[in-house]
């Protein structure tokens, strides 16, 4: 199985900005998580995790795009970072066919902020990073 960019969308309300992308990846969920909520995983793909207190209301710091809070947190599920400049950061990761993971995620901010190309060049960077053998 490899991994796929399935849908991207995008919304404007106001001056409020929403990406939503549907990412399949050929891992299970408990690898899948590991890429989204741990700072390692996030450096790999995305971006250094400054700091990330892996609990709801925990402290997270996005390098190149700020700090915050910890807002939605369900181990192996759900991860969410909402950020003091108002962008939110949510990773929602469901079971997909034998082993796969469904990855639902939303970008919402103001202004000007990640173009839907932007962030599809990192799951595609995800994409690759979990297609290589586990060790």
């Amino acid at each position: 199985m490899t991994g796929s960019i399935e849908q991207d969308t995008s919304q404007t309300h106001g001056n409020t900005r929403i990406l939503h992308f549907l990412v399949r990846l050929p891992r299970s969920m408990e690898t899948v998580w590991s890429a989204v909520s741990t700072p390692a995983g996030l450096a790999a793909w995305f971006t250094p995790a400054e700091v990330l207190e892996p609990r709801l209301g925990g402290a997270v710091a996005l390098r190149g795009l700020g700090s915050g809070e910890i807002t939605a947190w369900d181990v192996d599920r759900i991860a969410e970072y909402t950020l003091d400049d108002g962008g939110r950061i949510r990773f929602h990761l469901e079971r997909d066919g034998d082993g796969g993971t469904a990855l639902r995620f939303t970008h919402e901010f103001q202004g000007e902020g990640e173009s839907e190309q932007g962030w599809r060049t990192r799951f595609e960077q995800l994409i690759d990073l979990l297609a290589r053998p586990e060790s």
